[in-house]
């Protein structure tokens, strides 16, 4: 049984968080950059690991463990930050997703995708898209669009504003 909004073959680009697979739509991928420094924001959210400088933009950086309840990410060679782009208020946003590692790029055919499982009315997931199958393995396939709620969004990205030039020369 397909999941009836995936109509077409995708490519996803995958990706580990604490032993599991996820994948997620490359329309929704911008770049994947080298773990760098994070400058915390206080206030806000545990998953909100804080914001980078992304040639002259303040991107917000989620940490996706923190996000999805695990153990906060351990930064190794491996880590990395996949940059995300999501519509918000009829606005386009980048997010910045800390992750364990990157795996690779690959199709999936959408009947190779099944609905995401019902685990309960208390669990929340709605940012799953579905449940891909690949080889003897599963992919959680993450809807972008819905990983984080309004209210989340609202708060990662309320103070969204361009670096100033001398901020940008000190981070040069």
């Amino acid at each position: 049984m397909s999941v009836p909004s995936i109509t077409e073959t995708r490519q996803y680009l995958t990706f580990h968080l604490g032993g599991e697979m996820f994948g997620m739509d490359v329309c929704h991928i911008r770049e994947i950059l080298e773990f760098t420094s994070v400058a915390r924001v206080p206030g806000t959210p545990d998953f909100m690991k804080g914001v980078i400088n992304l040639r002259g933009s303040v991107v917000p950086v989620l940490d996706m463990r923190l996000k999805f309840g695990l153990e906060e990410t351990d930064k190794t060679v491996d880590t990395c930050i996949i940059v995300v782009e999501v519509s918000f208020e009829e606005e386009k946003t980048i997010i910045g997703a800390l992750v364990d590692s990157v795996e690779e790029v690959f199709e999936l055919e959408p009947d190779l995708i099944d609905p995401a499982p019902r685990v309960g009315s208390h669990l929340k997931t709605e940012f799953i898209k579905g449940m891909g199958k690949r080889e003897d393995s599963f992919i959680i396939i993450l809807d972008a669009e819905k990983m984080l709620s309004s209210e989340e969004l609202s708060v990662v990205t309320v103070s969204k504003p361009e670096i100033s030039s001398e901020a940008r020369a000190v981070n040069e």
